[in-house]
């Protein structure tokens, strides 16, 4: 059955979530890797994390900013094949232009590549360039829901990777998890779902009724916040 939630602003991931940039990223990693070195263990794609924190815990640390500013440099030059997911477009649509908002792991640079290339244009937007931590903190989340003047308890997170959820659950957000990253039983939100494509927006006033028609699992937590 149907899955809601009521909560006055939506609070979404872009890599994974919005568009597929998976072949770019691992593109960028696979000759970052080769360049540095390094083996990261598992596809970056994965990893939802910011480059600045990934590459600190794989580097010397008197080499970091350089080979975090190679792996920058390597994923703004690629954005071959990005694509918006299914259901993105209509979804984005539907929101009030002050009731959605962009938390990406990105940096500044690399987020403006890739939102250029998929032409979404989100009213805010929070990248790891913006906070001191990055997900599974909550600080992108709660500049995000602060940047909208929207309370944490009141949003609702959409994320494909487990530190994105566990950022937006950190925040006090209800989560909606998307394939992508890692299957659906590894996803600890409240709702997970196939894509976008099943998931509407109804208007109840100030509040806004998120459904999920097909969930493919549902946590047994409380999903109403107003």
């Amino acid at each position: 059955m149907p899955a809601e939630f009521t909560v006055r602003a939506v609070l979404l991931d872009m890599d994974g979530t919005l568009i597929d940039s998976t072949p770019a990223v691992d593109r960028a990693w696979a000759a970052w890797e080769a360049r540095w070195d390094v083996r990261l263990g598992v596809r970056a794609s994965a990893l939802g994390r910011p480059a600045r924190e990934i590459v600190a815990e794989r580097v010397p640390a008197e080499q970091a900013e350089a080979a975090f500013l190679d792996i920058e440099r390597l994923e703004v030059a690629d954005t071959a094949g990005i694509v918006v997911l299914p259901g993105v477009r209509r979804l984005l649509a539907a929101l009030p232009a002050d009731r959605w908002a962009v938390a990406t792991s990105c940096s500044a640079p690399l987020a403006a590549a890739r939102l250029a290339a998929t032409g979404i244009e989100p009213p805010v937007l929070i990248t790891a360039s913006d906070t001191a931590r990055g997900k599974p903190d909550p600080a992108p989340y709660l500049a995000a829901a602060a940047r909208l003047g929207v309370d944490p308890a009141d949003c609702l997170v959409v994320e494909d990777a487990v530190a994105g959820v566990l950022a937006g659950r950190a925040a006090g957000c209800a989560t909606l998890g998307v394939l992508g990253s890692v299957p659906a039983a590894q996803l600890p939100a409240d709702v997970v779902v196939a894509d976008l494509l099943g998931v509407r927006v109804e208007r109840d006033g100030g509040l806004l009724r998120i459904v999920a028609d097909q969930p493919l699992v549902e946590a047994d937590r409380k999903m109403s916040r107003t």
